[in-house]
C-alpha cells in the first residue's frame, strides 16, 4: 500500500483527558464510515521536549497558548511542515462525528492558487474542518519554530487566510456542518458541534472530569443543544462505539497539567445555537 492511499487525520483535542468522549466518538465515526485505511494524529501539548506539540509554560519554551481559546488552537499551521511538506492531510477539531466517507474530503479538488479546501461560505472563515496541500501550504505557512514563538500567531494566519480567500478552496458546506445549520442529519457530512457551551459530549465529561479530580478546560456556561435530534445521534455513536469494543482509556494520556490559555466565561457560542446571543459587542454591553 501506498502512503499516499493513507488518509492523514490531524485532531486537535486537550491533553488532560477532557475530551475522551469526543475521541472516541469521532475514531469510531471515521472507520465507521471510511473506505480507505486512515491514519490519526492526535494533537495534545506535551512535556516532552520531542514531541511537535512540545510545551513549557514554566519555562516559556515550546507553543504559547496563552492566546488560543482552545488547547489546540494553533497546531493545525504546524501540520504541512509535521508531513514534510508531503502529500495532503486532513485537520479537525475533536468535537465532530463523520457521517460520509472522509475519502470524498480527501480527494477534493484544490486549484492552483489554494493549499487548502474549507468552509468559506459563513460568517466567517472555518478551517476547523480543512484539507490541506502540504507542498503548496509551505510557500505561506510560517515555521514551526515561527509558530510556536508567536502567541499570536494562530490569529495572525487566520487573518491572512480571512483576507486572502484565493488560498482557500471551497468545499460543500455539510463538510463542516456547524452545529447542524438547518439541514437534516442526512444531509450532513461532517457535523461539527461546534458550541462549546452545548457540546453534546459534556453530559459525560464533566461528571468523569469532577470525579478524577481535574477541571475541564473550558470554563464558561454549559446550556442544551437546541437541536436534539443531533444530541440523541451523539448517544447513539457514543454507545454504539463502547458496543463495538471502543474504550474512553484507549485515548487517554499523562495529563500535561495546567497551561495558560484565553477564558470563555464570556462565551457567546455561534449564531446556530444562539440566535439572540451572537449581537455586536454594543448591543451586548447595553443590552440592545
Amino acid at each position: 500500500m501506498k502512503q499516499n492511499d493513507i488518509i492523514k487525520v490531524f485532531v486537535g483535542c486537550d491533553p488532560n483527558n477532557c475530551d475522551l468522549e469526543q475521541m472516541m466518538v469521532l475514531d469510531y465515526s471515521i472507520h465507521k464510515h471510511t473506505s480507505s485505511p486512515v491514519e490519526i494524529v492526535w494533537m495534545q501539548l506535551s512535556r516532552d521536549p520531542n514531541s511537535y506539540w512540545y510545551s513549557n509554560p514554566e519555562t516559556g519554551e515550546g507553543w504559547d497558548t496563552s492566546k488560543w481559546s482552545t488547547p489546540f488552537s494553533g497546531f493545525r499551521w504546524a501540520i504541512p511542515e509535521y508531513c514534510n511538506y508531503l502529500g495532503r492531510a486532513i485537520y479537525m477539531d475533536t468535537d465532530v462525528v463523520i457521517l460520509d466517507d472522509l475519502a470524498k474530503l480527501w480527494h477534493h479538488s484544490i486549484d492552483e492558487q489554494s493549499i487548502v479546501a474549507a468552509k468559506t461560505n459563513a460568517d466567517m472563515t472555518r478551517l476547523c474542518t480543512c484539507v490541506w496541500d502540504c507542498s503548496k501550504a509551505k510557500k505561506v505557512i510560517p515555521s514551526l519554530n515561527q509558530l510556536k514563538e508567536n502567541p499570536y500567531s494562530h490569529k495572525d494566519m487566520m487573518k491572512l487566510f480571512k483576507k486572502n480567500k484565493k488560498l482557500i478552496e471551497p468545499y460543500q458546506d455539510s463538510y463542516n456542518c456547524v452545529d447542524g445549520e438547518g439541514l437534516a442529519v442526512e444531509d450532513i457530512k461532517i457535523l461539527h458541534y461546534s458550541d462549546m457551551g452545548t457540546q453534546f459530549s459534556h453530559k459525560y465529561s464533566l461528571a468523569r472530569v469532577s470525579k478524577e479530580g481535574l477541571e475541564h478546560w473550558f470554563d464558561g456556561e454549559i446550556m442544551p443543544h437546541p437541536r436534539q435530534d443531533l444530541d440523541k445521534l451523539f448517544d447513539h455513536y457514543y454507545n454504539e462505539a463502547l458496543a463495538s469494543g471502543y474504550q474512553l482509556d484507549n485515548y487517554r494520556t499523562d495529563s500535561f497539567g495546567s497551561f495558560p490559555k484565553k477564558t470563555q466565561q464570556h462565551y457567546i457560542g455561534n449564531k446556530v445555537t444562539r440566535p439572540q446571543s451572537s449581537k455586536s459587542l454594543f448591543s451586548r454591553l447595553f443590552k440592545r
